[in-house]
């Protein structure tokens, strides 16, 4: 499936593969296939092929544009929320149901134990094969997914346990029978109630974190992103359609510079505390690596968290997301005081000079 999906900023790392192959299907001792040779006619050492191939991957990400960031966040083999619990969380026991219309498969929650911690973890899920997209709506939540998550949110908080949240999403669900089952309302009481939930939260956006959508379940002390995900008010298409009526590769690419929407531009904003790195290429060509990192930062943060007063924790969560945008007016320099007409009279100054003549 991935196959059919190529950022043509990784052509240089395809003729690499390529070579690769032709090198390694070459059998010892026979004439080089299609080309993979040196410049005596030998054949080239595999080796040396595949540390240029990760010296090529490395420098290639190490200065990805902005609308590139986002291509790879969309990668369809990269790591969705139940592949990152099947890595990191242990005895998983998932929870369905909002106890209100029904089940949202869009939103995951369940309990489980990531390192030492007990916690509850919500994540979005886009889907892998095609029946799952469609069932998952393309990772795009409806009223009960994020209902389905505050009462669970409320359940951890109940029994004193944290909360982990995975962010994945273009947006909420756009459709009629979401806005008739109250979309705004439900994303509304969940900022509301996550803000005063008396538990420690964590979020990491892990791919996508579209505008409302991602907010939704990301009210948290702190908020990581992984190094190749984004986290904006709106996708580079939808800004590009309203900025420039029309959304195609330069003006997708035009929005996501303005939207400073990457993981180093949201930690410079504020939006995020931290950045958890991805292997070379990204998450998507290992998994494992990028759940380790994951994992570390949890337990880190979880373990600083823990024992904080409830009070304090919601005061400090309050103040977060309260400085957010908060910006000041440099006030003008107050004009010098001008010398009274009088007095420069007294003094013989320019104004009596005008006066005698």
């Amino acid at each position: 499936m991935t196959q059919f999906y190529q950022m043509e900023f990784e052509r240089p790392v395809r003729e690499l593969d390529a070579r690769i192959a032709d090198a390694e299907r070459t059998p010892a001792g026979a004439p080089a296939l299609g080309g993979v040779e040196g410049v005596s006619g030998e054949p080239i050492d595999v080796e040396s092929l595949r540390v240029e191939r990760e010296r090529v991957l490395a420098d290639l990400y190490a200065k990805l544009t902005p609308w590139d960031a986002v291509r790879v966040a969309r990668h369809p083999g990269r790591p969705q929320s139940r592949d990152y619990i099947d890595h990191i969380a242990r005895d998983f026991c998932e929870l369905h149901g909002d106890r209100h219309f029904g089940d949202d498969p869009a939103i995951i929650t369940g309990f489980g134990r990531i390192g030492n911690h007990k916690c509850l973890i919500v994540g979005h899920q886009k889907g892998r094969d095609t029946q799952e997209k469609l069932r998952c709506h393309f990772g795009c939540a409806h009223p009960e997914g994020y209902r389905k998550a505050m009462a669970k949110m409320k359940l951890a908080e109940k029994f004193g346990l944290p909360i982990v949240t995975l962010v994945d999403t273009p947006g909420a669900y756009p459709g009629i029978g979401a806005e008739q089952r109250g979309q705004a309302e439900a994303i509304a009481v969940n900022l509301r109630d996550m803000s005063r939930l008396k538990t420690p939260i964590l979020s990491i956006v892990i791919g996508e974190g579209g505008s409302g959508g991602a907010l939704g379940i990301a009210v948290a002390d702190r908020v990581a992103m992984m190094q190749f995900a984004w986290y904006s008010v709106i996708s580079p298409e939808g800004c590009a359609a309203i900025l420039w009526k029309q959304a195609n590769e330069r003006t997708n690419a035009e929005a996501a510079r303005a939207l400073r929407l990457t993981a180093s531009d949201n930690l410079e904003l504020g939006v995020i505390e931290s950045i958890i790195p991805e292997p070379v290429g990204a998450a998507h060509r290992n998994p494992s690596g990028a759940a380790a990192a994951m994992q570390a930062w949890i337990t880190d943060s979880l373990d600083e968290l823990a024992g904080t007063d409830p009070d304090e924790l919601i005061e400090a969560r309050y103040q977060r997301f309260r400085k957010l945008g908060a910006f000041g007016i440099e006030q003008p320099p107050e004009p010098a005081p001008q010398p009274d007409a009088d007095a420069q009279r007294a003094d013989g100054g320019p104004q009596a000079a005008t006066d005698a003549e």
